[in-house]
C-alpha cells in the first residue's frame, strides 16, 4: 500500500512539473531585449555554467544578465523552444564568474552605485526543491521584472538535484547548503547595501532558517543586524522545527512574512508522505505561531491551478497587485481589520498577524 501511495505521489509531482528548458544565450547576431542583472553564489560542483547538482564545500560567485522578451507574461518564464529568440524567450545576454567573494563585493558595490540611495537594498533569493541552476536564475529575474524590484538581486543556488524523484537528496542538500548561505550573507553584509532582504521558497526556507539559527548561535550579530527582512514563500518546514529555529534566533528579522496557500498541493502531498499535517506553509490557524512577530499572508484566493506551490511568483493577478504598492509595510496599515492597499482581512493573534487576501475582480 505504501509503495502504491509513493507511486501516486511521484506521478502527481511529475504531472505538475511544466516544461523547463536549459540555459541558452542570445545569438551573437541578435540584440538582447530588456536585461535584468542577477548575481549568484552557488555551492554546486562544476567548473562552468550551467552548474550541476553535485555538492561543493566552496562557493562560486558570478552574475548573469538575463534578457527578458517583450512578449513576457507576468508569472511565466518563456523557455526557449528550438532556436533562441530574445523577442520570445528568456535568455542569457552575458555571464561573468568572479575571482572569489572580494570580486563579488566589488561588483555588487558598482551595481549598487547605479541605484538611487533609497534603492540600494540587496535581495537574496533562496530557491526550493527540484530546482536547477538556470531555474533559480530565471525565476528571480522574472520576479524582479514583474514586481519592478528596485534593488539588486542575488540568487543562492544550493545543490538541488533538479529532479522530482530526489526529494531526499534535496532535503540533505538543504542542510549541506547552510554554510554557503552563511558565507554569502557575510559577504553581502560587507557591501554598501542599505539592507539585505532574504526571500526563500519551499525547501529554501529550511536553508534560510537554519542559516539564521547558526548566525544567532555563533553570536554573529553584525551580519544578523544587516538583514532588513525575511520572506518565506510556501515554506516546506515542519512547524515544530520552525519553532525551534525561531526560538534559537530570538528576535526575528523585522519584517518577517510568510506566504501560504491552503490549496498548496505540493505541501499537502509532503504531509501525506510524512504523516505530519503541520507544514508551515499550510497552517490552518495563525494561533499556532502566535508567539512570534510574524505576518502570515494567505494567498489561497490567488492559487490558480497546478501545484499552487509558488502563487506569489506565478499568479499574474497577485503579481500585479503586489507590484502596484510601494511596499508591504504600507499595505498593512488599514483600520478596523482591513488592509489599506491590499484587499483582505487582518487578524491579530498575540504577536502574529494573518492577512487573508481577497480576490480582486478588476485591477486598474
Amino acid at each position: 500500500m505504501r509503495a502504491k501511495f509513493l507511486l501516486v505521489v511521484t506521478m502527481l509531482l511529475l504531472a505538475a512539473c511544466s516544461y523547463r528548458g536549459g540555459l541558452a544565450r542570445v545569438p551573437a547576431e541578435l540584440p538582447a531585449a530588456t536585461e535584468r542583472t542577477v548575481f549568484f553564489a552557488t555551492t554546486r560542483q562544476t567548473d562552468r555554467l550551467p552548474f550541476g547538482s553535485r555538492r561543493s564545500r566552496s562557493t562560486i560567485y558570478g552574475l548573469a544578465d538575463v534578457s527578458i522578451p517583450p512578449t513576457h507574461k507576468p508569472g511565466q518564464i518563456e523557455w526557449p523552444y528550438g532556436d533562441p529568440d530574445p523577442q520570445k524567450h528568456f535568455l542569457l545576454a552575458s555571464t561573468e564568474v568572479f575571482n572569489g567573494s572580494r570580486g563579488m563585493r566589488e561588483a555588487l558595490n558598482r551595481e549598487l552605485a547605479t541605484k538611487k540611495p533609497e534603492n540600494r537594498d540587496v535581495i537574496i533569493f533562496v530557491h526550493g526543491f527540484n530546482t536547477r541552476f538556470g531555474d533559480g536564475i530565471y525565476r528571480i529575474a522574472q520576479m524582479g521584472h514583474d514586481l519592478n524590484l528596485p534593488g539588486v538581486v542575488v540568487t543562492y543556488a544550493w545543490p538541488s538535484a533538479g529532479n522530482p524523484l530526489n526529494y531526499a537528496y534535496d532535503r540533505d542538500s538543504a542542510l549541506f547548503a547552510r554554510d554557503g548561505l552563511h558565507r554569502l550573507l557575510e559577504d553581502v553584509s560587507r557591501s554598501n547595501a542599505n539592507n539585505v532582504i532574504l526571500v526563500a521558497h519551499s525547501l529554501g526556507s529550511m536553508v534560510t532558517m537554519e542559516t539564521l539559527r547558526g548566525l544567532s548561535l555563533s553570536g554573529n550579530t553584525r551580519t544578523l543586524n544587516r538583514i532588513g527582512g525575511v520572506v518565506l514563500m510556501s515554506p516546506d518546514l515542519d512547524l515544530d522545527v520552525f519553532k525551534s529555529q525561531a526560538d534559537a534566533i530570538g528576535d526575528l528579522p523585522d519584517p518577517f512574512y510568510i506566504f501560504s496557500s491552503k490549496k498548496d498541493r505540493a505541501l499537502r502531498l509532503i504531509e501525506r508522505l510524512t504523516g505530519q499535517n503541520n507544514r508551515l506553509g499550510r497552517l490552518e490557524d495563525v494561533a499556532q505561531i502566535a508567539e512570534y512577530d510574524i505576518t502570515y499572508i494567505d494567498v489561497t484566493a490567488y492559487s490558480e491551478g497546478g501545484t499552487n506551490h509558488f502563487a506569489a511568483a506565478k499568479s499574474p493577478a497577485l503579481l500585479k497587485l503586489l507590484g502596484q504598492i510601494p511596499g508591504l509595510e504600507s499595505a498593512l496599515s488599514g483600520d478596523g481589520g482591513r488592509t489599506g492597499l491590499l484587499p483582505g482581512t487582518l487578524l491579530t493573534v498575540q504577536n502574529a498577524t494573518e492577512l487573508i487576501l481577497s480576490p480582486v475582480t478588476s485591477l486598474q
